[in-house]
């Protein structure tokens, strides 16, 4: 199967996925009231003092697949209804805190990816060394650190003993007032590229500093996580046969571990990376929280405490819709790990 056949065959199978995946959704909206899923039609604010022209003109008391169809058509019209915690669509609020979250994920994504494969790497052709058991102490430490105990002990540290080294949120008030000022060009919403576009060097090391303490407690637990993995995955591939193959051709060891081992055992760390990069960019709702970061995780956060139904309907298709890409991402990418996969072998 070639590469293009292979792309074009998950593509369509995305649809009955989707398909699916909003069913469920909408399903868990019937056990409320007509009343309050009524809030999912709203596109307005003046519209709540009219709920019951919304149910009858959306079949609120209709059979299910009734109001599912024209639950879906709204959302393919990009009404999503209104959220009551930032007074805005719920569309305009997902793409309002999306860059905020973004900017932690470009950071926190490379970290814990090539960290943990490096590591881990390194603790497998190097097992039963100190160098294996170095790294394997720092895995069980890493992963057995519950996110919020780690994000509020450095937040007690960096911003309490240390009198503010390291504060929470993404910017300082002065830079803050900066970037909604009108010499302040917002390109991107994503505050250090902007700060570069901007050639404006003082928000660029405001935001660094915003970053450096989330940016730690996102990368420590997962960064763990992948050592792990890579090194399991790292060891069994060092005992294939080709691998001894390549060494009683006298191959350099260097070559044998990064060239052939290390290229197979990527295949289950790239689902994992995956998957990792999918829940950065849908949100981390413990650590923007701890450190009043607000992007998705934050919003999704206030939504649910006040039972706000669009947006947390809204943020759940969002990050289920995200998912389901980043798996067609990482089917992709196996073609280029594992040509196996589009040729029709094992792995399909």
């Amino acid at each position: 199967m070639g590469l293009r056949s292979y792309i074009i065959r998950r593509l369509l199978l995305l649809i009955p996925v989707l398909f699916g995946v909003t069913i469920f959704i909408f399903g868990i909206t019937m056990m409320f009231s007509p009343i309050e899923r009524a809030t999912l039609y709203v596109s307005d604010p003046r519209q709540m003092s009219d709920l019951p022209a919304i149910i009858e003109t959306y079949g609120l008391d209709q059979p299910f697949w009734i109001q599912y169809s024209n639950w879906i058509g709204q959302v393919f019209s990009g009404n999503l209804g209104w959220s009551r915690v930032v007074g805005m669509p719920v569309w305009d609020a997902i793409w309002a805190f999306l860059p905020a979250t973004l900017e932690l994920a470009i950071f926190a994504t490379p970290i814990i990816i090539f960290t943990g494969i490096f590591l881990g790497s390194k603790a497998a052709a190097h097992k039963d060394r100190p160098v294996d058991h170095g790294t394997r102490v720092m895995a069980i430490f890493g992963w057995s650190l519950p996110t919020f105990w780690l994000g509020l002990i450095l937040m007690m540290v960096f911003y309490g003993y240390f009198r503010g080294l390291l504060p929470p949120s993404r910017l300082s008030i002065p830079m803050e007032m900066v970037v909604n000022s009108a010499s302040f060009i917002r390109y991107t919403h994503i505050n250090t590229i902007d700060a570069i576009l901007n050639l404006n060097g003082a928000v660029l090391l405001d935001t660094l500093r915003h970053l450096i303490l989330p940016v730690i407690t996102l990368s420590v637990t997962q960064v763990a996580f992948i050592m792990r993995l890579m090194r399991s995955s790292m060891l069994e591939s060092l005992g294939k046969g080709y691998i001894l193959t390549a060494r009683a051709k006298g191959l350099a060891e260097g070559v044998v571990v990064n060239k052939h081992a290390r290229r197979n055992a990527l295949i289950p760390v790239i689902t994992v990376a995956g998957y990792v990069l999918a829940g950065m960019a849908n949100g981390v709702v413990i650590t923007e929280t701890i450190f009043t970061y607000k992007g998705i995780g934050w919003w999704a956060w206030q939504s649910a405490v006040r039972l706000d139904i669009p947006s947390v309907l809204g943020f759940a298709l969002f990050n289920s819709v995200l998912f389901v890409l980043v798996n067609l991402v990482v089917d992709i990418l196996y073609t280029r790990v594992d040509p196996r996969v589009r040729l029709g072998g094992v792995m399909q």
